[in-house]
């Protein structure tokens, strides 16, 4: 794969800076050097050491990056919902993990996408996941096609410049929710489980703002944004006030209509795009299971 630029500075400067400027870590260096890439300035072969002047033009060629052959082949069909040659976004079903476990190896989001990636035929077939979500939660997830786009999107991530907005079906006191509101409330271990949350004095900060896009007289869809990133933020933060997500056992969520997983959904991703740098926005419809229960208060 390769990618060019012109220099544009008029004081000189070493490749190895300018290539950092532009996302290129000391690990993509050292595989361009080792595993068969090439740093060219104005068509002829440098080293990292090489000083750059205005105008001159930087290309590098990175090497194919092969595939991880730890990870097993899922040949399960995904909902693509968009794809280049940087970047892919798929929609996840409810009851599919992101990743491989230990004792869990295949039937994951990135065991099916490395089988995608196989049968297309493409050069990069290592998977590198930008955005993942709970097991149960459905919606849309992003994969870097390459090392290079997955370091410049991390630094999109570090940066908060990506927006994930989700859409959940709660239970519970919904005649309180507000029409805009933020929990903010600390979010902690809880000592009881191994997997489990809870608010707590003493935990990490943590902050929800929500939309409240639709009431019954029973249940509500919510619109909502994080700004952090704790484990099952969303599922605590509105089970402590007692709106509980449906289908969320773990939180105390009801059981009876028809969702046996925590109704969450991320239907709403916002990013630039690691090379164009324009703005790109997917938009996910709620999973059927959602749909379901919103038609039956709806007839």
């Amino acid at each position: 794969m390769e990618f060019t630029w012109v220099y544009e500075k008029k004081h000189p400067q070493q490749i190895k800076y300018f290539l950092k400027e532009q996302g290129i870590s000391k690990g993509l260096l050292a595989k361009i050097k080792f595993q068969g890439g090439t740093i060219m300035v104005n068509d002829r072969i440098e080293n990292v050491l090489f000083s750059l002047s205005e105008n001159d033009k930087v290309t590098i060629v990175i090497p194919p990056e092969g595939e991880h052959e730890t990870v097993l082949l899922d040949e399960t069909p995904i909902d693509i919902v968009y794809e280049d040659e940087h970047i892919l976004v798929v929609n996840k079903p409810a009851g599919v993990s992101s990743i491989p476990a230990q004792y869990h190896p295949n039937g994951t989001m990135a065991n099916r996408v490395k089988a995608y990636y196989k049968r297309q035929g493409y050069e990069n077939q290592v998977i590198h996941v930008v955005t993942r979500l709970d097991r149960d939660t459905s919606g849309l997830m992003l994969f870097a096609k390459h090392g290079y786009a997955h370091a410049k999107l991390d630094i999109q991530l570090r940066e908060k410049k990506f927006t994930k907005k989700y859409q959940a079906l709660v239970s519970g006191d919904v005649s309180h929710l507000q029409k805009h509101g933020w929990i903010d409330l600390p979010i902690a271990r809880d000592t009881s489980s191994l997997l489990k949350r809870m608010v707590a004095e003493n935990g990490r900060s943590a902050q929800t703002e929500y939309w409240l896009e639709k009431e019954f007289t029973e249940v509500a869809l919510v619109d909502i944004q994080l700004h952090t990133g704790r484990t099952h933020q969303i599922r605590v933060h509105f089970s402590a006030i007692n709106c509980s997500l449906l289908g969320d056992e773990m939180y105390e969520g009801r059981m009876d209509l028809g969702i046996t997983r925590q109704a969450l959904h991320c239907y709403d991703l916002r990013f630039y795009h690691p090379f164009t740098e324009k703005l790109l926005e997917f938009k996910q419809p709620l999973a059927e299971d959602m749909e379901a229960v919103i038609k039956r208060f709806e007839d």
